[in-house]
């Protein structure tokens, strides 16, 4: 055989081989993807338990937010200015209305009311030397007729009228010369300036006694002023409730503008909400409310509707309307954001679920209706709560059947079982 024919033959085994490994490893590929294709079951169906949803006559109420304040807050400022002595609260203390919160050094205090003291004793004496130079008495009205001077004069001008009313008479009958006359008669004229001259002096003097006596007065107005700025260097609070704020401390001076705390009474506690303009007729002064906070989800405060604005906002069309919560357990605090809840005096059916029925997402709700071995995704419209329970507004019947766990596994279509 020669060279040609024995490569000729090593060739065409070469290929042999090739195409035996070629049908070796396309059949290899089919039977791969038949174990493949039976390994492959369709998805198993999700265990889920299931309620049907019931339909009762649920209580209507309104519901709407805002935030808690105290009944009444009081900010605490000094009447007089001074340097901080001693302070007898602090942030959270519990005071009653009268109880001491700050001391003012009382040394300026005292020592002008000592001036003032001084000085309303020396204007009453004054006023004394005055009362008893026209012969009156402490507080005695004042009578110009009553001064001695006065007094001494008139008598002396009457004497020496009536003097000469007699020689008028024994004139005419020739027992008193005209001489004698006219001499008691000058006599008499000269009394009688000197009885006016005495009532003027009188008043004249009394016109001191008056400057005198309001003085006294005014000098007894300066006390009482400065026993009001000594008792002013210690500050009260104005109501019984908790300090909120005590911004100052000892040794700062503080004046009238400055607030040395903040006493908030709370109990009741008062909450505003708005009601729509549809819901007005429904609302009364005195309706029983309740609140709910985030700091105490399982628990609820009760509370009444005291106040009412007698306007409709123009904007919004609701109405302004202020309850007052009970809270003597001191368990809700001022500012804190609350649901208020107004049971209105009516009735209505609907549909509720279990609250863990409910799937919301991005502001979407939706339940799974169970039918027939498969989950059916529903959008609904929430309304209220009722315990555990919530109400469908939209979207779902009475006596359908949803589903309760697992939801989160859930999509449209799937299959389940119960």
């Amino acid at each position: 055989m020669t060279l040609h024919q024995q490569l000729k033959i090593w060739l065409l085994g070469l290929a042999l081989v090739a195409t035996t490994a070629f049908a070796v490893s396309c059949g290899g590929s089919k039977a791969n993807v038949r174990v493949n294709a039976a390994a492959s079951p369709s998805p198993a169906a999700i265990d889920v338990t299931t309620t049907a949803a019931i339909q009762r006559q649920l209580p209507r109420y309104f519901e709407a937010t805002g935030s808690l304040a105290g009944d009444m807050q009081s900010d605490v400022q000094p009447q007089t200015s001074g340097k901080v002595v001693a302070i007898g609260v602090d942030l959270g203390t519990y005071v009653k209305r009268g109880q001491m919160i700050v001391k003012l050094e009382p040394e300026d205090s005292k020592l002008h009311l000592e001036q003032a003291v001084a000085q309303l004793e020396s204007a009453k004496a004054a006023a004394k030397q005055a009362e008893e130079k026209i012969g009156l008495r402490p507080n005695q009205p004042f009578d110009p007729e009553r001064v001695p001077e006065v007094a001494a004069a008139r008598a002396t001008y009457e004497l020496a009228e009536k003097n000469l009313q007699r020689a008028l008479k024994l004139i005419e009958s020739g027992d008193v010369s005209r001489a004698n006359f006219d001499q008691q008669k000058a006599q008499r004229d000269a009394l009688k300036e000197t009885y006016q001259a005495a009532l003027a002096q009188a008043r004249q003097n009394f016109a001191a006694v008056a400057v005198a006596r309001g003085n006294v007065a005014n000098a007894q107005s300066a006390v009482d002023l400065a026993k009001r700025a000594l008792a002013y260097t210690v500050i009260y609070s104005p109501i019984d409730g908790f300090v909120a704020e005590r911004p100052i401390d000892l040794g700062e001076y503080v004046t009238t503008t400055t607030k040395v705390a903040t006493v908030v009474r709370t109990n009741p506690l008062r909450v505003r909400i708005d009601i729509p303009e549809q819901a007005i007729q429904e609302v009364r002064a005195g309706e029983s409310v309740s609140v709910t906070t985030s700091a105490w989800p399982d628990r609820s405060f009760s509370g009444r509707i005291a106040r009412i604005s007698p306007n409709v906002t123009p904007n919004s069309r609701t109405l302004t309307v202020e309850a007052e919560i009970e809270n003597g357990s001191g368990a809700l605090k001022p500012g804190q954001f609350a649901t208020v809840r107004i049971l209105l005096p009516r009735t209505e059916p609907a549909v509720l679920v279990p609250s863990r029925a409910v799937r919301t997402e991005a502001g979407v709700s939706r339940v799974f209706v169970i039918k027939d071995g498969h989950a059916q995704q529903r959008l609904i419209q929430l309304g209220q709560t009722e315990g555990d329970l919530v109400e469908i507004k939209q979207g779902l019947s009475a006596d359908e059947v949803v589903a309760t766990s697992n939801i989160e596994l859930l999509s449209d279509g799937i299959a389940v079982k119960q």
